[in-house]
């Protein structure tokens, strides 16, 4: 067993919390895991973990190992970041975490043009809604809107994008399109999930000032895209960001109502491990984002 392998091996357990998840992230078999484990602690004379049969604890030899193991994992990460920096092209597996909307319309489009520019780079997309833990789930660039709330993740700004206020032909031709904050909230609208306001929409007039407006709903969904499809099939108003919908408005399929009031904007963010030296895979995979969506805001 190479030291390197130990020390990966001690991290991936400690941060999944078993021998069978660790033995999924490092892509190796459990009896493998296993006996790594082992082997450090016969190195060592120390026992790491408590193993029952329903669970393993770190002991307090472990997380003295665990805390100094990732650190000098990231340390060696950094080193050869900074070696092959500006060497090489990135290369090996880059594990991407998307909302399921968002990656399916705006990123996977993408993805092929980025492939060519690093053809020795191996991507993971993984699209789901669900909350994400990066260590444990092995994920290298999480794309996501809103707030960072774990301060030991980096957050990194790639674009923002306007909440539109839209409606199908069909439907402003059977109930016609509100003009003003009170007819709006006579119309049957369709409430994303994913936003923490639900159906309390925030309006902005034309003076700046912010409304939040109360709207009925009879309908509601944690997609986007299915919101969208909804609303173009007449179903009610939706409030969307302009990223999910702009095909649907230029080609006519969607129109935006309320044209005098405006809503909130939808903040794209990469979120990544807080490293003093970014890897740079994920450096080169964020700025092609930010490039390649910076290009789409300047051609809507």
């Amino acid at each position: 067993m190479d030291t390197l392998d130990g020390l990966k091996t001690i991290i991936a357990v400690v941060e999944t919390g078993s021998f069978t998840a660790a033995s999924e992230r490092l892509q190796m078999s459990k009896a493998l895991v296993s006996k790594y484990v082992g082997e450090v602690e016969d190195k060592l004379d120390v026992r790491l973990f408590n193993r029952t049969t329903r669970r393993i604890s770190l002991t307090e030899a472990g997380k003295r190992y665990y805390q100094q193991a990732r650190l000098m994992l990231d340390q060696y990460a950094n080193m050869l970041d900074v070696v092959m920096d500006e060497q090489v092209k990135p290369k090996g597996l880059l594990r991407v975490s998307c909302p399921v909307t968002l990656g399916e319309r705006t990123l996977a489009p993408l993805l092929p043009q980025f492939m060519t520019q690093y053809p020795d780079l191996k991507i993971d997309l993984l699209l789901g809604n669900r909350p994400v833990d990066m260590i444990e789930e092995g994920i290298d660039v999480r794309i996501r809107s809103g707030i960072l709330e774990d301060s030991n993740m980096v957050a990194r700004h790639i674009q923002t994008y306007p909440l539109y206020i839209v409606a199908s032909p069909d439907y402003i031709k059977q109930h016609g399109a509100p003009q003003t904050l009170a007819e709006l909230e006579q119309h049957n609208c369709i409430i994303d999930m994913n936003f923490s306001y639900g159906n309390h929409w925030p309006i902005i007039d034309k003076q700046g000032e912010r409304h939040s407006i109360k709207v009925k709903s009879t309908l509601s969904s944690n997609s986007p895209m299915a919101i969208a499809e909804m609303v173009a099939a007449g179903a009610g108003i939706g409030l969307i960001a302009s990223s999910i919908i702009h095909e649907d408005v230029t080609n006519g399929r969607l129109v935006q109502v309320m044209n005098d009031y405006t809503s909130d904007q939808f903040g794209l963010y990469a979120v990544y491990p807080h490293r003093k030296h970014v890897s740079q895979k994920v450096k080169c995979f964020v700025d092609f984002l930010m490039e390649k969506l910076a290009e789409q805001l300047t051609k809507n």
